[in-house]
Protein backbone atom coordinates (compact mmCIF):
# COMPACT_ATOMS: atom_id res chain seq x y z
CA UNK A 1 0.00 0.00 0.00
CA UNK A 2 1.52 3.47 -1.13
CA UNK A 3 2.11 5.65 1.62
CA UNK A 4 -0.07 9.12 1.99
CA UNK A 5 1.80 12.23 1.90
CA UNK A 6 1.61 14.01 4.89
CA UNK A 7 -0.64 17.34 5.07
CA UNK A 8 1.64 20.34 4.58
CA UNK A 9 2.51 22.62 7.66
CA UNK A 10 1.21 26.00 7.16
CA UNK A 11 3.15 29.42 8.16
CA UNK A 12 2.64 29.93 12.30
CA UNK A 13 3.74 32.63 14.31
CA UNK A 14 6.67 32.38 16.86
CA UNK A 15 5.96 32.32 20.55
CA UNK A 16 4.92 35.67 21.62
CA UNK A 17 7.60 38.56 22.93
CA UNK A 18 7.30 41.68 24.57
CA UNK A 19 3.67 43.09 25.99
CA UNK A 20 2.00 40.06 24.45
CA UNK A 21 4.17 37.71 26.81
CA UNK A 22 3.63 40.11 29.35
CA UNK A 23 -0.12 39.95 28.72
CA UNK A 24 -0.10 43.60 28.64
CA UNK A 25 -2.37 45.66 26.01
CA UNK A 26 -0.26 45.42 22.79
CA UNK A 27 0.03 49.14 20.39
CA UNK A 28 2.15 47.58 18.29
CA UNK A 29 3.31 44.26 16.26
CA UNK A 30 6.93 43.47 14.71
CA UNK A 31 7.09 40.42 12.75
CA UNK A 32 10.09 39.04 12.15
CA UNK A 33 11.30 37.21 8.58
CA UNK A 34 13.86 35.06 8.88
CA UNK A 35 16.35 34.13 5.92
CA UNK A 36 16.02 31.39 3.38
CA UNK A 37 16.92 30.25 -0.23
CA UNK A 38 16.32 30.56 -3.30
CA UNK A 39 14.13 27.31 -4.15
CA UNK A 40 13.27 24.55 -1.33
CA UNK A 41 10.05 22.83 -0.44
CA UNK A 42 11.16 21.51 2.86
CA UNK A 43 10.53 22.75 5.96
CA UNK A 44 12.74 25.39 7.12
CA UNK A 45 15.06 24.74 9.49
CA UNK A 46 14.64 25.73 12.87
CA UNK A 47 18.02 27.36 13.16
CA UNK A 48 16.63 29.61 10.47
CA UNK A 49 14.22 30.75 13.08
CA UNK A 50 16.71 31.18 15.68
CA UNK A 51 18.63 33.18 14.15
CA UNK A 52 16.11 35.85 13.89
CA UNK A 53 15.84 35.78 17.52
CA UNK A 54 18.65 38.33 18.93
CA UNK A 55 17.20 41.27 16.54
CA UNK A 56 13.46 40.38 17.84
CA UNK A 57 14.48 40.68 21.19
CA UNK A 58 16.64 44.12 21.01
CA UNK A 59 13.40 45.12 18.95
CA UNK A 60 10.62 44.20 21.70
CA UNK A 61 13.27 45.20 24.58
CA UNK A 62 13.50 48.59 23.33
CA UNK A 63 9.49 49.36 22.27
CA UNK A 64 8.70 47.71 26.03
CA UNK A 65 7.30 50.87 27.53
CA UNK A 66 5.42 51.45 24.15
CA UNK A 67 3.79 47.79 24.28
CA UNK A 68 5.75 46.53 21.67
CA UNK A 69 4.83 42.71 20.71
CA UNK A 70 7.20 40.77 18.44
CA UNK A 71 7.02 37.19 16.96
CA UNK A 72 9.15 35.14 14.33
CA UNK A 73 7.33 33.53 11.83
CA UNK A 74 8.06 30.38 10.53
CA UNK A 75 7.68 29.88 7.17
CA UNK A 76 5.80 26.91 5.35
CA UNK A 77 8.86 26.21 3.29
CA UNK A 78 12.54 27.26 3.07
CA UNK A 79 12.91 28.52 -0.13
CA UNK A 80 11.23 31.84 -2.03
CA UNK A 81 10.16 29.37 -5.48
CA UNK A 82 10.01 31.46 -8.08
CA UNK A 83 6.70 33.27 -8.60
CA UNK A 84 5.14 31.27 -5.56
CA UNK A 85 6.72 33.88 -3.28
CA UNK A 86 6.65 31.72 -0.20
CA UNK A 87 7.70 33.50 1.97
CA UNK A 88 5.84 36.87 1.09
CA UNK A 89 2.58 35.13 0.98
CA UNK A 90 3.48 33.24 4.33
CA UNK A 91 4.28 36.78 5.95
CA UNK A 92 0.85 38.35 4.43
CA UNK A 93 -0.94 35.36 6.69
CA UNK A 94 1.65 36.76 9.43
CA UNK A 95 -0.13 40.34 9.68
CA UNK A 96 -3.59 39.23 9.32
CA UNK A 97 -2.86 36.45 12.26
CA UNK A 98 -1.88 40.07 14.03
CA UNK A 99 -4.68 41.71 13.15
CA UNK A 100 -7.38 38.41 14.36
CA UNK A 101 -5.57 38.19 17.74
CA UNK A 102 -4.29 42.16 18.70
CA UNK A 103 -6.76 43.68 16.53
CA UNK A 104 -5.95 47.27 14.68
CA UNK A 105 -2.60 48.01 15.42
CA UNK A 106 0.38 49.33 13.56
CA UNK A 107 2.94 46.58 12.12
CA UNK A 108 6.31 46.59 10.90
CA UNK A 109 7.35 43.68 8.67
CA UNK A 110 11.31 43.45 9.60
CA UNK A 111 13.30 40.55 7.60
CA UNK A 112 17.08 40.09 6.23
CA UNK A 113 17.88 38.31 3.29
CA UNK A 114 15.21 36.39 1.92
CA UNK A 115 13.24 37.42 4.31
CA UNK A 116 14.15 41.34 3.41
CA UNK A 117 12.89 40.77 0.19
CA UNK A 118 9.78 39.11 1.50
CA UNK A 119 9.14 41.59 4.24
CA UNK A 120 8.97 44.53 0.92
CA UNK A 121 6.80 42.34 -1.33
CA UNK A 122 4.61 41.65 2.07
CA UNK A 123 3.80 45.34 3.00
CA UNK A 124 0.67 46.08 1.23
CA UNK A 125 -1.45 44.61 3.60
CA UNK A 126 -3.65 47.94 5.02
CA UNK A 127 -2.06 46.83 8.74
CA UNK A 128 1.53 47.27 7.84
CA UNK A 129 2.69 50.67 8.72
CA UNK A 130 6.28 50.43 8.11
CA UNK A 131 9.08 47.92 6.38
CA UNK A 132 13.31 46.83 7.97
CA UNK A 133 14.52 45.03 5.35
CA UNK A 134 18.28 44.13 5.94
CA UNK A 135 21.01 42.77 3.24
CA UNK A 136 17.27 42.28 1.36
CA UNK A 137 18.13 38.84 -1.37
CA UNK A 138 16.85 40.36 -4.75
CA UNK A 139 17.16 38.90 -8.22
CA UNK A 140 19.05 40.23 -10.90
CA UNK A 141 16.83 42.00 -13.51
CA UNK A 142 18.07 39.46 -16.36
CA UNK A 143 16.67 36.65 -14.08
CA UNK A 144 13.16 37.67 -13.79
CA UNK A 145 10.49 38.64 -16.43
CA UNK A 146 9.13 41.73 -14.19
CA UNK A 147 10.92 44.18 -12.19
CA UNK A 148 10.43 43.70 -8.63
CA UNK A 149 6.67 45.39 -7.55
CA UNK A 150 7.18 48.95 -5.11
CA UNK A 151 3.90 49.82 -5.11
CA UNK A 152 3.17 48.32 -2.42
CA UNK A 153 5.16 50.22 -0.27
CA UNK A 154 3.46 53.85 -0.90
CA UNK A 155 2.28 55.13 2.14
CA UNK A 156 4.85 52.66 4.56
CA UNK A 157 7.97 54.19 5.80
CA UNK A 158 10.69 51.85 4.31
CA UNK A 159 14.45 51.72 5.93
CA UNK A 160 17.01 49.21 4.03
CA UNK A 161 20.38 48.74 4.91
CA UNK A 162 23.23 46.66 3.16
CA UNK A 163 26.78 45.92 3.91
CA UNK A 164 28.99 46.64 0.92
CA UNK A 165 30.63 43.59 1.03
CA UNK A 166 27.56 41.80 0.72
CA UNK A 167 28.99 38.58 -1.80
CA UNK A 168 25.52 36.80 -1.49
CA UNK A 169 23.04 39.52 -1.91
CA UNK A 170 24.09 42.44 -4.09
CA UNK A 171 23.81 45.72 -2.35
CA UNK A 172 23.76 47.32 -5.84
CA UNK A 173 20.24 45.70 -6.42
CA UNK A 174 18.59 46.93 -3.26
CA UNK A 175 20.12 50.91 -4.24
CA UNK A 176 18.31 50.16 -7.37
CA UNK A 177 14.98 48.90 -5.65
CA UNK A 178 15.24 51.60 -2.85
CA UNK A 179 15.61 54.14 -6.05
CA UNK A 180 12.55 52.56 -7.84
CA UNK A 181 10.56 52.75 -4.22
CA UNK A 182 11.96 56.59 -3.48
CA UNK A 183 9.90 57.79 -6.88
CA UNK A 184 6.64 56.76 -6.02
CA UNK A 185 7.16 57.16 -1.92
CA UNK A 186 9.25 59.83 -0.93
CA UNK A 187 9.83 58.10 2.80
CA UNK A 188 11.94 55.63 1.96
CA UNK A 189 16.04 55.59 2.62
CA UNK A 190 18.84 52.99 2.87
CA UNK A 191 22.29 52.68 4.96
CA UNK A 192 25.43 51.48 3.64
CA UNK A 193 27.21 49.41 6.13
CA UNK A 194 30.61 49.48 4.95
CA UNK A 195 32.73 46.70 4.65
CA UNK A 196 30.61 44.07 6.14
CA UNK A 197 29.09 41.43 4.38
CA UNK A 198 25.83 39.74 4.08
CA UNK A 199 25.19 38.48 7.69
CA UNK A 200 25.80 42.20 8.83
CA UNK A 201 28.13 40.58 11.64
CA UNK A 202 31.00 43.08 12.01
CA UNK A 203 28.62 46.18 12.90
CA UNK A 204 25.95 44.35 14.28
CA UNK A 205 25.06 46.82 17.37
CA UNK A 206 25.11 49.57 15.07
CA UNK A 207 22.55 47.71 13.04
CA UNK A 208 20.20 46.60 15.43
CA UNK A 209 20.31 50.56 16.79
CA UNK A 210 19.44 51.53 13.39
CA UNK A 211 16.41 48.95 13.25
CA UNK A 212 15.43 50.26 16.62
CA UNK A 213 15.59 54.00 15.75
CA UNK A 214 13.09 53.29 13.05
CA UNK A 215 10.99 50.94 14.09
CA UNK A 216 9.94 53.07 17.62
CA UNK A 217 10.08 56.42 15.19
CA UNK A 218 7.50 54.52 12.70
CA UNK A 219 5.25 52.73 14.56
CA UNK A 220 4.98 55.11 17.63
CA UNK A 221 5.58 58.26 16.18
CA UNK A 222 8.37 58.90 18.57
CA UNK A 223 10.66 60.64 15.94
CA UNK A 224 13.69 59.65 14.17
CA UNK A 225 17.65 60.75 15.19
CA UNK A 226 19.13 63.10 13.04
CA UNK A 227 20.85 60.48 10.52
CA UNK A 228 17.53 58.77 9.99
CA UNK A 229 15.89 61.99 9.47
CA UNK A 230 18.35 63.19 6.83
CA UNK A 231 18.23 60.11 4.96
CA UNK A 232 14.49 60.22 4.72
CA UNK A 233 14.56 63.59 4.09
CA UNK A 234 17.71 63.58 1.24
CA UNK A 235 16.96 63.10 -2.48
CA UNK A 236 18.69 60.51 -4.35
CA UNK A 237 21.26 59.02 -4.36
CA UNK A 238 22.26 61.02 -0.96
CA UNK A 239 19.40 59.58 1.24
CA UNK A 240 19.52 56.10 -0.43
CA UNK A 241 23.84 55.35 0.27
CA UNK A 242 23.77 56.99 4.04
CA UNK A 243 26.91 55.40 5.35
CA UNK A 244 25.95 54.33 8.85
CA UNK A 245 28.59 55.18 11.12
CA UNK A 246 30.70 53.47 13.80
CA UNK A 247 29.23 53.50 16.91
CA UNK A 248 25.87 54.58 15.44
CA UNK A 249 23.50 54.46 18.63
CA UNK A 250 25.28 55.06 21.33
CA UNK A 251 24.72 58.41 21.89
CA UNK A 252 21.54 59.34 19.90
CA UNK A 253 19.68 62.50 20.19
CA UNK A 254 16.10 62.23 18.98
Amino acid sequence: MAQQALPERGARLGRPMGAAAAQRTVHGVVLLLPEGEPNGTRRPSRLTAAAALPLARRLVRAGREEGLAGHVVHYRRRGWNGAAADPAADAGWAVAEVVRRYGDVPVCLAGHGMGGRAALRAAGHPAVTSVVALAPWLPAPDEVLEPEPVKQLVGRQVLIAHGTNDERSDPELSYRLAERAKKANRDVCRFEVHTDGHGLHQHRSEVQALAVDFLLGSLFHSGFSRPVADALAAPPPLGLRMPLAAGFGANLRR
